[in-house]
């Protein structure tokens, strides 16, 4: 599946989004990975994710999978009920929620050097010194490099004793974000990573404190060497189950021409 396709024709632009463009002035960028069973690392501990044909032209007339995974397989979103019982559930959310301007902050130089690197407020402040402000209810993606890894053990990149080890947010980076108002009341983290922070925060401490709110995270990103650093929105699907945790997603960003 391709990374990259010319929007759709119209002259209206995206309403709340991308400004007053028209849709053919935005390259449609796919920020999701294709699940497959024989290719998909799954969490650890979360369900397997299997295909299996029901039916079959040949047989039925139509063709036909059912697929069996948890609400946070492959690329997905997660909610903010995710981690905090008294926040919204998938089906509680807004569309604005899922569909936000994107920064994207590139540290695949530090997490090649240190799986367990931890983005901190100075990566932040010297991202803005080049780029600008980050936008008020942002998606702030991280680009780690860890989608090269997608489908092979070294996703997981466990040592010895089973530890995994991947880059991530620091709580101090996103206790600034939240702080600062960059955040905002919605807005998102993102990554090519099972999670926004470091594997070896086994508390999950920055999950808690972005689903605050209406805050979400979008989680195992891909073709993020087309996500400029600024500029772009990110609009994002998937299924929406009742009191959902989030969801596998289709995750698209609308990226100026030129």
């Amino acid at each position: 599946m391709g990374g990259v396709m010319a929007a759709g024709g119209g002259s209206a632009g995206a309403a709340g989004g991308p400004g007053r463009l028209g849709l053919q002035d935005y390259e449609l960028v796919n920020l999701a990975h294709v699940n497959d069973p024989e290719r998909t690392n799954v969490y650890p501990g979360d369900p397997e994710f299997t295909l299996s044909t029901v039916a079959t032209v040949e047989d039925d007339g139509f063709y036909l999978q059912y697929a069996r995974q948890g609400e946070h397989t492959g690329t997905h979103w997660g909610a903010p009920a995710h981690f905090n019982a008294d926040q919204p559930h998938a089906d509680e959310l807004e569309p604005a929620d899922l569909f936000l301007p994107a920064v994207k902050v590139d540290v695949r130089d530090r997490a090649a050097r240190d799986a367990d690197y931890e983005v901190s407020v100075a990566d932040l402040q010297r991202w803005e010194r080049e780029h600008g402000r980050i936008p008020r209810e942002a998606a702030v993606v991280l680009w780690t490099g860890w989608e090269d890894r997608w489908g092979t053990p070294a996703f997981y990149n466990f040592d010895d004793a089973g530890q995994m080890h991947q880059p991530g947010f620091s709580l101090e980076a996103v206790e600034w974000l939240v702080r600062t108002g960059r955040l905002g009341r919605r807005g998102a983290l993102g990554t090519d990573t099972f999670s926004p922070e470091s594997a070896l925060d086994a508390e999950y401490r920055v999950s808690k404190l972005l689903y605050r709110e209406h805050r979400i995270s979008l989680e195992v990103l891909a073709n993020l060497a087309s996500l400029p650093e600024q500029g772009a929105h990110v609009l994002v699907g998937g299924v929406v189950n009742r009191r959902g945790s989030g969801s596998p997603a289709s995750v698209y960003a609308f990226v100026p021409r030129g």
